[in-house]
C-alpha cells in the first residue's frame, strides 16, 4: 500500500513537471508570434497572441499591460479601459494605466469616474499636464471652485516645454497651444464661471503673453472687455 501511495506521488510530480513544460513551451511559441506580429504591423494577430499568453499565463500575466496599450494606440478605449482597471488590480500605483484609464473614461464620456481616476493621478505625479486634464474635467463638469484649486496649484509647477494642447478653433480649424497658455487660458474661463471678471482678464493676459497668438484667449479676452 505504501509503495503504491508513493508511485501515485512520484506520478503526480512527474505529470506537473510535465505539463508546466508544455505551457512553457505554449507561451513560447505565442510570444514567436507575437513578435512576428508586431514586426509587420498586425495588431489584430498581435492582440490574438496576447490573449493566448494571458490565459497561459494567469490572472497576474504582465502581458495584460501589453495588451492595454494596444487598444489605446489603436483607439479601442472601452476595451482599454478593461484592460487598464485589470492591470490597476496588481499593481494600483501604475502610473502610465492610470493614465490610459484616465483619457479611455474620458473618450468614452464617463467624465465624473476620468475625474476621479485623473485627482488619483494627479496626487501621485504632481505633474502640470495631469493637473490642467484634471481641471478641464471638473470645469465640464461644472465644479467651477474645485476646478480653480486644482489649476491654481498646476500653475504652480513646473513646465517641461513637452506638451501642448490643441483647440478647435471653428469647424475646421485647430490651434495648438503650449500648456502653461493652456493652463492660464482655462484659469481665465473658470474665473468667468465664478464671477471674477478682473482675475480672468489677468489670467487670460498672462496666456496671451505666453502665446500672442492664441486664438481663443483673445477672444475671450475681448468678449470681457
Amino acid at each position: 500500500m505504501k509503495n503504491s501511495l508513493a508511485l501515485i506521488i512520484i506520478l503526480l510530480f512527474f505529470l506537473s513537471g510535465y505539463s508546466q513544460d508544455k505551457n512553457i513551451e505554449a507561451i513560447n511559441f505565442e510570444k514567436k508570434i507575437l513578435s512576428a506580429a508586431h514586426r509587420v504591423g498586425d495588431p489584430g494577430v498581435a492582440t490574438a497572441s496576447i490573449y493566448r499568453i494571458i490565459a497561459l499565463e494567469g490572472e497576474n500575466s504582465t502581458y495584460k499591460d501589453s495588451l492595454a496599450y494596444i487598444y489605446f494606440a489603436a483607439r479601442q478605449y472601452a476595451p482599454c479601459f478593461m484592460m487598464a482597471t485589470e492591470v490597476l488590480k496588481r499593481d494600483p500605483d501604475h502610473q502610465n494605466m492610470l493614465e490610459i484609464k484616465g483619457v479611455s473614461l474620458e473618450s468614452l464620456g464617463a467624465y465624473t469616474k476620468a475625474s476621479e481616476t485623473y485627482e488619483q493621478l494627479f496626487a501621485k505625479t504632481k505633474n502640470n499636464y495631469h493637473g490642467y486634464t484634471l481641471a478641464k474635467l471638473k470645469y465640464t463638469l461644472k465644479k467651477y471652485d474645485e476646478a480653480l484649486k486644482v489649476i491654481s496649484e498646476a500653475e504652480k509647477l513646473n513646465d517641461t516645454g513637452k506638451f501642448k494642447i490643441t483647440f478647435a478653433i471653428n469647424q475646421t480649424h485647430e490651434q495648438e497651444v503650449l500648456l502653461i497658455a493652456a493652463i492660464s487660458y482655462l484659469k481665465g474661463i473658470i474665473e468667468v464661471e465664478l464671477k471674477k471678471p478682473e482675475l480672468a482678464k489677468a489670467s487670460l493676459n498672462k496666456a496671451l503673453k505666453v502665446q500672442p497668438d492664441f486664438v481663443l484667449a483673445k477672444e475671450k479676452l475681448e468678449s470681457l472687455n
